[in-house]
């Protein structure tokens, strides 16, 4: 089971591990459940990291309109684990996204400061 917070915004945080060869950077994201991919982090963070690029994808936001983005990919700390991921660049607050919860339960006790627990439902490898 994973742990995070609901934030002053009343987002539920989590932290996250990004790992590429000997670089491990860690950070709080934001839960987002209209987000269907896995994680998105701005292009600073992602040129730290040193992430490898993938290929270029494109997405509607909420608002209607339509981007392109890169995308890349890495290894997080999840559950304990290491596990492959693609990584989508977006000049907002690092996301997490649904693909990621995919075989999770989240629960959210949505007050300032309140726990988010994410568990297992599945074994997905």
């Amino acid at each position: 089971m994973m742990q995070g917070y609901v934030n002053e915004n009343y987002e539920a945080m989590i932290s996250v591990a990004v790992k590429n060869g000997g670089s491990l950077k860690s950070f709080d994201a934001v839960i987002d459940t209209g987000f269907t991919g896995f994680l998105s982090l701005p292009t600073a963070i992602i040129i730290e990291l040193g992430l490898q690029w993938s290929y270029r994808d494109r997405a509607t936001l909420g608002d209607g309109s339509e981007t392109v983005f890169d995308v890349y990919n890495a290894e997080i700390v999840w559950n304990g684990q290491l596990r492959e991921i693609e990584i989508d660049a977006a000049e907002t607050e690092p996301l997490l996204g649904m693909a990621l919860l995919r075989g999770y339960r989240l629960q959210v006790d949505t007050i300032e400061g309140g726990l988010v627990t994410v568990e297992t439902l599945l074994n997905l490898g």
